[in-house]
Protein backbone atom coordinates (compact mmCIF):
# COMPACT_ATOMS: atom_id res chain seq x y z
CA UNK A 1 0.00 0.00 0.00
CA UNK A 2 2.91 2.57 0.48
CA UNK A 3 4.34 1.53 -2.24
CA UNK A 4 1.44 2.62 -4.24
CA UNK A 5 0.41 5.64 -2.40
CA UNK A 6 4.70 6.66 -3.22
CA UNK A 7 3.95 6.10 -7.16
CA UNK A 8 1.03 8.18 -7.13
CA UNK A 9 2.70 11.11 -5.55
CA UNK A 10 5.54 10.31 -8.13
CA UNK A 11 2.89 10.31 -10.61
CA UNK A 12 1.76 13.29 -9.52
CA UNK A 13 5.01 15.27 -9.37
CA UNK A 14 6.15 14.48 -12.77
CA UNK A 15 2.37 15.19 -13.77
CA UNK A 16 2.75 18.70 -12.73
CA UNK A 17 6.17 19.02 -13.70
CA UNK A 18 5.21 18.73 -17.46
CA UNK A 19 2.35 21.02 -17.01
CA UNK A 20 4.33 23.68 -15.34
CA UNK A 21 7.05 23.80 -18.09
CA UNK A 22 4.62 24.16 -20.77
CA UNK A 23 3.05 26.86 -19.08
CA UNK A 24 5.91 28.91 -17.88
CA UNK A 25 7.73 28.56 -21.54
CA UNK A 26 5.49 31.24 -23.28
CA UNK A 27 6.49 33.79 -20.31
CA UNK A 28 10.19 35.10 -22.29
CA UNK A 29 7.81 35.14 -25.69
CA UNK A 30 4.98 37.46 -24.55
CA UNK A 31 6.69 40.26 -25.52
CA UNK A 32 7.43 38.79 -29.38
CA UNK A 33 3.74 37.70 -29.24
CA UNK A 34 2.30 40.56 -28.45
CA UNK A 35 4.20 43.01 -30.87
CA UNK A 36 3.82 40.14 -33.47
CA UNK A 37 -0.35 40.95 -33.06
CA UNK A 38 0.22 44.79 -32.76
CA UNK A 39 2.14 44.30 -36.17
CA UNK A 40 -0.49 41.86 -38.01
CA UNK A 41 -3.59 43.73 -36.96
CA UNK A 42 -2.43 47.06 -37.96
CA UNK A 43 -5.09 49.07 -36.42
CA UNK A 44 -7.95 46.48 -36.48
CA UNK A 45 -8.86 43.67 -33.90
CA UNK A 46 -8.95 43.03 -30.53
CA UNK A 47 -5.39 43.79 -29.84
CA UNK A 48 -5.73 47.28 -31.03
CA UNK A 49 -8.94 47.91 -29.87
CA UNK A 50 -7.76 46.60 -25.96
CA UNK A 51 -4.70 49.13 -26.30
CA UNK A 52 -6.56 52.07 -27.53
CA UNK A 53 -8.76 51.84 -24.40
CA UNK A 54 -5.29 51.63 -22.38
CA UNK A 55 -4.23 54.64 -24.29
CA UNK A 56 -7.25 56.59 -23.38
CA UNK A 57 -6.21 55.56 -19.60
CA UNK A 58 -2.99 56.71 -20.19
CA UNK A 59 -3.89 59.84 -21.32
CA UNK A 60 -6.10 60.61 -18.32
CA UNK A 61 -3.82 60.20 -16.19
CA UNK A 62 -1.37 62.23 -18.01
CA UNK A 63 0.61 58.93 -17.49
CA UNK A 64 4.08 57.76 -19.63
CA UNK A 65 3.84 55.86 -22.48
CA UNK A 66 5.29 52.65 -20.27
CA UNK A 67 1.82 52.76 -18.51
CA UNK A 68 -0.01 51.36 -21.34
CA UNK A 69 2.24 48.08 -21.79
CA UNK A 70 2.73 47.87 -18.08
CA UNK A 71 -1.23 47.73 -17.42
CA UNK A 72 -2.01 45.53 -21.39
CA UNK A 73 0.37 42.81 -19.88
CA UNK A 74 -1.46 42.88 -16.27
CA UNK A 75 -5.03 42.35 -17.52
CA UNK A 76 -3.62 39.97 -20.07
CA UNK A 77 -2.45 38.36 -17.09
CA UNK A 78 -4.72 38.53 -14.75
CA UNK A 79 -7.71 37.06 -16.81
CA UNK A 80 -5.64 33.77 -16.99
CA UNK A 81 -5.49 33.63 -13.17
CA UNK A 82 -9.41 34.71 -12.97
CA UNK A 83 -10.15 31.82 -14.73
CA UNK A 84 -8.47 29.80 -12.62
CA UNK A 85 -10.55 31.66 -10.11
CA UNK A 86 -13.60 30.49 -11.61
CA UNK A 87 -12.58 26.97 -12.44
CA UNK A 88 -10.65 25.51 -9.33
CA UNK A 89 -13.24 25.13 -7.02
CA UNK A 90 -15.83 23.41 -9.27
CA UNK A 91 -13.38 20.90 -10.73
CA UNK A 92 -12.16 20.55 -7.33
CA UNK A 93 -15.84 20.14 -5.96
CA UNK A 94 -16.81 17.26 -8.81
CA UNK A 95 -13.68 15.22 -8.22
CA UNK A 96 -14.89 14.51 -4.46
CA UNK A 97 -18.18 13.44 -6.52
CA UNK A 98 -16.95 11.93 -9.70
CA UNK A 99 -12.77 11.21 -8.89
CA UNK A 100 -9.51 12.66 -9.03
CA UNK A 101 -8.64 10.73 -12.31
CA UNK A 102 -11.80 11.80 -14.94
CA UNK A 103 -11.32 15.32 -14.10
CA UNK A 104 -7.73 15.72 -13.91
CA UNK A 105 -8.20 14.15 -17.62
CA UNK A 106 -10.40 16.69 -18.82
CA UNK A 107 -8.16 19.56 -17.24
CA UNK A 108 -5.57 18.16 -19.02
CA UNK A 109 -7.56 17.83 -22.14
CA UNK A 110 -8.50 21.81 -21.98
CA UNK A 111 -4.76 22.30 -21.45
CA UNK A 112 -3.94 20.39 -24.45
CA UNK A 113 -6.44 22.24 -26.47
CA UNK A 114 -5.43 25.54 -25.22
CA UNK A 115 -1.96 24.88 -27.04
CA UNK A 116 -3.71 23.72 -30.07
CA UNK A 117 -5.29 27.28 -30.18
CA UNK A 118 -2.26 28.88 -29.54
CA UNK A 119 -0.22 27.01 -32.35
CA UNK A 120 -3.57 27.86 -34.99
CA UNK A 121 -3.62 31.54 -33.60
CA UNK A 122 -3.64 33.87 -36.78
CA UNK A 123 -4.85 36.93 -34.99
CA UNK A 124 -5.21 38.06 -31.51
CA UNK A 125 -8.52 36.82 -30.94
CA UNK A 126 -7.59 32.80 -31.42
CA UNK A 127 -4.76 33.46 -28.94
CA UNK A 128 -7.27 35.09 -26.07
CA UNK A 129 -9.15 32.31 -26.75
CA UNK A 130 -6.21 29.70 -25.70
CA UNK A 131 -5.87 31.17 -22.81
CA UNK A 132 -9.00 31.52 -21.52
CA UNK A 133 -9.78 27.49 -22.52
CA UNK A 134 -5.90 27.34 -20.59
CA UNK A 135 -7.34 29.41 -17.25
CA UNK A 136 -10.76 27.70 -17.08
CA UNK A 137 -8.48 24.11 -17.42
CA UNK A 138 -6.11 24.60 -14.87
CA UNK A 139 -7.88 23.11 -11.59
CA UNK A 140 -5.22 20.09 -12.21
CA UNK A 141 -3.18 22.05 -10.01
CA UNK A 142 -5.62 21.99 -7.21
CA UNK A 143 -6.72 18.06 -8.05
CA UNK A 144 -2.97 17.18 -7.47
CA UNK A 145 -2.79 18.76 -3.95
CA UNK A 146 -6.33 17.02 -3.12
CA UNK A 147 -4.59 13.39 -4.48
CA UNK A 148 -1.71 13.89 -2.63
CA UNK A 149 -4.22 14.56 0.49
CA UNK A 150 -5.74 11.15 -0.53
CA UNK A 151 -2.80 9.09 0.00
CA UNK A 152 -0.71 10.83 2.48
CA UNK A 153 -1.16 10.50 6.38
CA UNK A 154 -0.90 13.62 7.89
CA UNK A 155 2.82 13.11 9.57
CA UNK A 156 3.90 12.92 6.17
CA UNK A 157 1.88 14.75 4.07
CA UNK A 158 4.24 17.99 4.18
CA UNK A 159 6.82 16.35 2.79
CA UNK A 160 4.62 15.03 -0.24
CA UNK A 161 3.19 19.01 -0.18
CA UNK A 162 7.04 19.92 -0.84
CA UNK A 163 6.62 18.05 -3.90
CA UNK A 164 4.34 20.42 -5.48
CA UNK A 165 6.37 23.10 -4.45
CA UNK A 166 9.84 21.87 -5.88
CA UNK A 167 7.93 21.15 -9.39
CA UNK A 168 7.22 24.32 -9.46
CA UNK A 169 10.07 25.91 -8.41
CA UNK A 170 11.84 23.56 -11.56
CA UNK A 171 9.13 24.71 -13.82
CA UNK A 172 9.77 28.40 -13.07
CA UNK A 173 13.57 28.11 -13.68
CA UNK A 174 13.45 25.35 -16.54
CA UNK A 175 10.34 26.81 -18.34
CA UNK A 176 11.51 30.25 -18.90
CA UNK A 177 14.76 28.86 -20.13
CA UNK A 178 12.86 26.73 -22.80
CA UNK A 179 10.84 29.96 -23.83
CA UNK A 180 13.91 32.32 -24.23
CA UNK A 181 15.43 29.49 -26.32
CA UNK A 182 12.78 29.87 -28.73
CA UNK A 183 12.56 33.29 -28.56
CA UNK A 184 16.57 33.16 -29.37
CA UNK A 185 15.82 31.18 -32.14
CA UNK A 186 12.91 33.77 -33.56
CA UNK A 187 14.90 36.22 -33.05
CA UNK A 188 16.21 37.28 -36.33
CA UNK A 189 13.26 35.58 -38.03
CA UNK A 190 10.08 37.04 -36.72
CA UNK A 191 7.87 36.92 -39.87
CA UNK A 192 4.88 35.04 -40.46
CA UNK A 193 3.92 32.28 -37.68
CA UNK A 194 7.34 31.78 -36.01
CA UNK A 195 5.55 31.08 -32.86
CA UNK A 196 3.85 27.60 -33.86
CA UNK A 197 7.15 26.00 -33.42
CA UNK A 198 7.06 27.03 -29.31
CA UNK A 199 3.01 26.23 -29.42
CA UNK A 200 3.51 22.59 -30.84
CA UNK A 201 6.37 21.97 -27.98
CA UNK A 202 4.54 22.97 -25.33
CA UNK A 203 1.63 20.69 -27.07
CA UNK A 204 3.64 18.40 -26.97
CA UNK A 205 4.13 18.37 -22.87
CA UNK A 206 0.54 19.04 -22.37
CA UNK A 207 0.02 15.56 -24.49
CA UNK A 208 2.76 13.85 -22.89
CA UNK A 209 0.70 14.37 -19.41
CA UNK A 210 -2.12 13.18 -20.69
CA UNK A 211 -1.41 9.93 -21.88
CA UNK A 212 1.10 9.68 -18.76
CA UNK A 213 -1.73 10.35 -16.16
CA UNK A 214 -4.38 7.87 -17.98
CA UNK A 215 -1.67 5.02 -18.03
CA UNK A 216 0.29 5.33 -14.85
CA UNK A 217 -2.63 7.27 -12.13
CA UNK A 218 -4.76 4.96 -10.35
CA UNK A 219 -7.90 6.68 -8.69
CA UNK A 220 -7.04 7.58 -5.40
CA UNK A 221 -10.68 8.66 -3.64
CA UNK A 222 -12.08 5.42 -2.75
CA UNK A 223 -15.81 5.31 -3.50
CA UNK A 224 -16.64 5.31 0.59
CA UNK A 225 -15.20 8.59 0.84
CA UNK A 226 -17.15 9.95 -1.96
CA UNK A 227 -19.65 12.77 -2.17
CA UNK A 228 -23.22 12.45 -3.03
CA UNK A 229 -23.74 16.15 -4.28
CA UNK A 230 -22.34 18.92 -5.38
CA UNK A 231 -24.41 20.98 -3.06
CA UNK A 232 -27.82 22.25 -2.92
CA UNK A 233 -28.68 23.12 -6.75
CA UNK A 234 -27.56 26.40 -8.17
CA UNK A 235 -27.09 27.90 -4.90
CA UNK A 236 -24.88 25.31 -4.20
CA UNK A 237 -22.86 26.05 -7.16
CA UNK A 238 -22.87 29.64 -6.72
CA UNK A 239 -21.32 29.30 -3.31
CA UNK A 240 -17.55 27.82 -5.16
CA UNK A 241 -17.34 31.00 -7.19
CA UNK A 242 -18.62 33.65 -4.72
CA UNK A 243 -15.81 35.31 -3.43
CA UNK A 244 -17.82 36.30 0.02
CA UNK A 245 -18.90 32.19 0.06
CA UNK A 246 -15.43 31.47 -0.28
CA UNK A 247 -13.86 33.41 2.00
CA UNK A 248 -16.33 31.89 4.45
CA UNK A 249 -15.91 28.21 3.23
CA UNK A 250 -19.34 27.93 2.46
CA UNK A 251 -19.56 25.14 -0.10
CA UNK A 252 -17.36 22.95 2.40
CA UNK A 253 -20.38 20.82 4.09
CA UNK A 254 -19.74 18.79 7.26
CA UNK A 255 -17.50 21.20 8.87
CA UNK A 256 -16.94 21.96 13.06
CA UNK A 257 -17.28 25.36 13.87
CA UNK A 258 -13.29 25.09 14.76
CA UNK A 259 -12.35 23.84 11.34
CA UNK A 260 -14.29 26.43 9.62
CA UNK A 261 -12.94 29.16 11.42
CA UNK A 262 -9.22 27.11 11.06
CA UNK A 263 -9.64 27.64 7.33
CA UNK A 264 -11.29 31.12 7.01
CA UNK A 265 -7.52 32.11 8.99
CA UNK A 266 -5.79 30.13 6.74
CA UNK A 267 -7.60 31.52 3.52
CA UNK A 268 -7.31 34.61 4.40
CA UNK A 269 -3.86 34.58 5.19
CA UNK A 270 -2.70 33.06 2.20
CA UNK A 271 -5.06 35.21 -0.19
CA UNK A 272 -3.22 38.56 1.35
CA UNK A 273 0.16 36.61 1.32
CA UNK A 274 -0.58 35.97 -2.68
CA UNK A 275 -2.47 39.32 -3.35
CA UNK A 276 0.94 40.96 -2.23
CA UNK A 277 3.27 38.29 -3.51
CA UNK A 278 2.16 38.45 -6.94
CA UNK A 279 2.44 41.96 -7.35
CA UNK A 280 5.96 42.13 -6.52
CA UNK A 281 6.20 39.26 -8.62
CA UNK A 282 4.84 41.24 -11.85
CA UNK A 283 5.97 44.45 -11.15
CA UNK A 284 9.73 43.32 -10.20
CA UNK A 285 11.01 43.29 -13.86
CA UNK A 286 10.01 46.95 -14.35
CA UNK A 287 11.55 47.58 -11.38
CA UNK A 288 15.05 46.17 -12.47
CA UNK A 289 14.52 47.47 -15.79
CA UNK A 290 13.46 51.18 -14.89
CA UNK A 291 15.73 51.75 -11.67
CA UNK A 292 18.68 49.31 -12.06
CA UNK A 293 18.72 49.23 -16.06
CA UNK A 294 18.28 45.02 -16.03
CA UNK A 295 18.83 43.39 -19.73
CA UNK A 296 16.70 40.57 -20.18
CA UNK A 297 19.46 38.72 -19.90
CA UNK A 298 20.00 39.65 -16.07
CA UNK A 299 16.63 39.37 -15.04
CA UNK A 300 16.57 35.90 -16.49
CA UNK A 301 19.77 35.39 -13.77
CA UNK A 302 17.68 37.15 -11.27
CA UNK A 303 14.54 34.75 -11.63
CA UNK A 304 16.92 31.72 -11.94
CA UNK A 305 18.25 32.91 -8.45
CA UNK A 306 15.12 33.14 -7.10
CA UNK A 307 13.51 29.62 -8.65
CA UNK A 308 17.05 27.70 -7.41
CA UNK A 309 16.35 29.10 -3.79
CA UNK A 310 12.95 27.93 -3.74
CA UNK A 311 14.04 24.84 -5.03
CA UNK A 312 16.74 23.84 -2.59
CA UNK A 313 14.91 25.03 0.61
CA UNK A 314 11.78 23.23 -0.49
CA UNK A 315 14.22 20.05 -1.53
CA UNK A 316 16.15 19.91 1.35
CA UNK A 317 14.40 21.22 4.31
CA UNK A 318 10.51 22.45 4.06
CA UNK A 319 9.73 18.75 3.04
CA UNK A 320 11.34 17.58 6.28
CA UNK A 321 9.43 20.32 8.75
CA UNK A 322 8.23 17.55 11.37
CA UNK A 323 3.82 18.76 11.72
CA UNK A 324 3.79 20.20 14.93
CA UNK A 325 6.28 22.74 13.34
CA UNK A 326 4.29 23.42 10.05
CA UNK A 327 2.19 26.32 11.72
CA UNK A 328 5.47 28.07 13.23
CA UNK A 329 7.59 27.89 9.98
CA UNK A 330 4.53 29.48 7.63
CA UNK A 331 4.20 32.10 10.36
CA UNK A 332 7.88 32.65 10.08
CA UNK A 333 7.87 32.88 6.24
CA UNK A 334 5.10 35.44 6.47
CA UNK A 335 6.73 37.54 8.80
CA UNK A 336 9.83 37.70 6.31
CA UNK A 337 7.62 39.04 3.74
CA UNK A 338 7.76 41.95 5.85
CA UNK A 339 11.90 43.02 5.15
CA UNK A 340 11.80 41.51 1.79
CA UNK A 341 9.52 44.48 1.02
CA UNK A 342 11.06 46.76 2.53
CA UNK A 343 14.46 45.98 1.45
CA UNK A 344 13.37 46.06 -2.18
CA UNK A 345 11.03 49.45 -2.02
CA UNK A 346 13.76 51.21 -0.75
CA UNK A 347 17.23 49.15 -2.60
CA UNK A 348 19.06 52.47 -4.14
CA UNK A 349 21.52 49.86 -4.84
CA UNK A 350 22.15 46.22 -6.18
CA UNK A 351 23.20 44.59 -3.24
CA UNK A 352 20.31 45.93 -1.01
CA UNK A 353 17.71 44.48 -3.88
CA UNK A 354 19.40 41.21 -4.08
CA UNK A 355 18.75 41.19 -0.17
CA UNK A 356 15.15 41.72 -0.68
CA UNK A 357 14.86 39.26 -3.30
CA UNK A 358 16.79 36.49 -1.56
CA UNK A 359 14.21 37.20 1.71
CA UNK A 360 11.28 37.18 -0.46
CA UNK A 361 12.30 33.65 -2.14
CA UNK A 362 13.01 32.23 1.20
CA UNK A 363 9.33 33.26 2.53
CA UNK A 364 7.60 31.86 -0.70
CA UNK A 365 9.54 28.48 -0.43
CA UNK A 366 8.38 29.03 3.55
CA UNK A 367 4.35 29.77 3.30
CA UNK A 368 2.98 28.08 -0.19
CA UNK A 369 3.64 25.04 1.18
CA UNK A 370 3.78 24.77 4.73
CA UNK A 371 -0.20 26.82 4.04
CA UNK A 372 -1.50 24.09 2.02
CA UNK A 373 0.17 21.13 4.37
CA UNK A 374 -2.58 22.54 7.54
CA UNK A 375 -5.20 23.00 4.84
CA UNK A 376 -4.38 19.37 4.28
CA UNK A 377 -5.35 18.19 7.51
CA UNK A 378 -8.50 20.16 8.17
CA UNK A 379 -11.93 18.40 7.47
CA UNK A 380 -13.37 15.21 6.14
CA UNK A 381 -12.00 12.91 3.38
CA UNK A 382 -15.00 13.72 1.13
CA UNK A 383 -14.41 17.32 1.03
CA UNK A 384 -10.74 17.61 0.45
CA UNK A 385 -11.31 18.42 -3.39
CA UNK A 386 -13.39 20.94 -2.71
CA UNK A 387 -11.08 22.75 0.22
CA UNK A 388 -8.11 22.42 -2.24
CA UNK A 389 -10.16 23.63 -5.11
CA UNK A 390 -11.37 26.49 -2.82
CA UNK A 391 -8.11 27.50 -1.80
CA UNK A 392 -6.51 27.01 -5.51
CA UNK A 393 -9.16 30.15 -6.16
CA UNK A 394 -8.82 32.29 -3.44
CA UNK A 395 -5.21 32.01 -4.71
CA UNK A 396 -6.23 32.63 -8.39
CA UNK A 397 -8.18 35.91 -7.20
CA UNK A 398 -5.01 37.05 -5.42
CA UNK A 399 -2.91 36.78 -8.20
CA UNK A 400 -5.62 38.05 -10.71
CA UNK A 401 -5.61 41.06 -8.17
CA UNK A 402 -2.48 41.55 -7.71
CA UNK A 403 -1.00 42.25 -10.68
CA UNK A 404 -3.68 45.27 -11.86
CA UNK A 405 -3.39 47.00 -8.28
CA UNK A 406 0.73 46.87 -8.35
CA UNK A 407 0.49 47.73 -12.32
CA UNK A 408 -1.80 50.60 -11.17
CA UNK A 409 1.09 52.22 -9.11
CA UNK A 410 2.76 53.28 -12.73
CA UNK A 411 0.08 56.05 -12.76
CA UNK A 412 1.85 57.86 -9.75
Amino acid sequence: MNETKDNTVRVVFISLLLDLLAFTMILPLLPALLDHYKEIEKEHGLYSTIMYRMKSIQIFFDAPDKVSTVLFGGFLGSMYSFLQFLGSPIIGALSDIYGRKPLMLLCLIGISLSYLLWALSANFGIFVLARFVGGISKGNISLAMAIISDVTSPKMRGKAMALVGIAFSIGFVVGPMIGAFFAWISSNNREGTWYVIPALFALFLALSDLFFVNYYLKESLSLKHRATTLAKGLSGAISYINPVDLFQFNGVLNLNRQDQQDLKILGRAYFIYLFIYSGLEFTLTFLTHHTFGFTSMQQGWMFLGIGLIMAVLQGGWVRHIPPNKTKTISELGLWLIIPAFICIGVASNVQVLCIGIFLFAVSTAMVVTCVMTLVTRIGPEHQKGVITGIFRSLGALARACGPIVASSGEFK
